[in-house]
């Protein structure tokens, strides 16, 4: 009975998550005999937190944040994981997920693809977790999937709404939440 009721439970989140997706363009016929993707990802214009503050703000306030509780070094060490984690591990989080739930194998790496797909996060709120209480990690994002050799030739445009980490655990200095919304955002992309 447990089991049934937690396979339960993991079914209804991830349909609730998949209503968090919404095409604004285009459809994926596009994609139907496709057996690679290249996957750029872009960081430009994204806003922070609830207040909706630029990211040299959002990062000035957070190193402030943890220099007061537990000191400059560890601002220092957040800062250095927040740049690793964008440029790295947030990728390498939605390509995976990408890579074991569809048959199109995606990559940063790809150079003579027919399609691209740019992911551009345009809102990243990281949530907060306090013992019994938290609030998760959300993340907008904009994914357009245009010609490789003409990117003016936009096929599909697709909003990741308020996509929700998980967080039901969590360490107050890691950017490890962010992944898992990354990873959960793609899963509802196809």
């Amino acid at each position: 009975m447990k089991k049934t009721l937690f396979l339960f439970l993991i079914i209804l989140s991830s349909c609730l998550m998949a209503q968090r997706v919404k095409v604004i363009s285009g459809d994926y016929n596009f994609l139907k005999d496709q057996k690679f993707v290249k996957v750029v990802f872009k960081f430009e214009g994204v806003t922070f937190a609830k207040k909706k503050i630029s990211e040299q703000q959002y990062i000035t306030d957070r190193m402030e944040d943890i220099e007061k509780a537990s000191g400059k070094e560890e601002a220092e060490k957040w800062k250095a994981d927040w740049e690793y984690s964008k440029d790295k591990t947030f990728q390498d989080k939605f390509l995976a997920s990408w890579n074991k739930n569809t048959k199109i194998e995606a990559s940063t790496k790809f150079d003579k693809t027919k399609y691209t797909l740019i992911v551009e996060p345009t809102w990243i709120y990281q949530g907060w977790f306090g013992g019994i209480m938290n609030d998760p990690a959300q993340l907008n994002t904009r994914m357009t999937f245009v010609e490789t050799e003409n990117p003016s030739n936009i096929l599909m445009v697709v909003e990741g709404i308020k996509a929700i980490g998980d967080n039901v655990i969590g360490i107050p200095n890691n950017n490890t939440e962010l992944q898992n919304v990354m990873r959960k955002l793609q899963k509802c992309l196809l």
